[in-house]
């Protein structure tokens, strides 16, 4: 049963990081909306639109959402604490 138990935990993990993630991605393209709205306005009444500072954002923005996303989908990092806990059972049992 605590074997059971555990696997649960882990499961409630995982979807609590995907659900981060989700809100994350959600909150990226609300904001980039509003900036790029934003630049888009302001460009057309000041017919200005040589310097696309949105492009700043989004681009920062995104890198972090990427890391983000791979560490809430790629499963690298629930087989690295895998190792390493069997490493320790193995070591403990010696």
């Amino acid at each position: 049963m605590e074997n059971t138990q555990l696997k649960d935990e882990r499961l409630w993990k995982i979807a609590k990081r995907r659900a981060g993630f989700k809100r994350h991605l959600l909150s990226y393209l609300l904001v980039n909306v509003l900036v790029w709205g934003i630049w888009f306005v302001n460009g057309y009444r000041t017919g200005n639109f040589v310097h696309i500072w949105p492009l700043w954002v989004s681009f920062g923005w995104g890198i972090g959402l990427f890391f983000d996303f791979i560490n809430s989908y790629s499963g690298m990092r629930e087989s690295l604490e895998e190792k390493e806990y069997q490493k320790l059972i193995s070591k403990r049992g010696m």
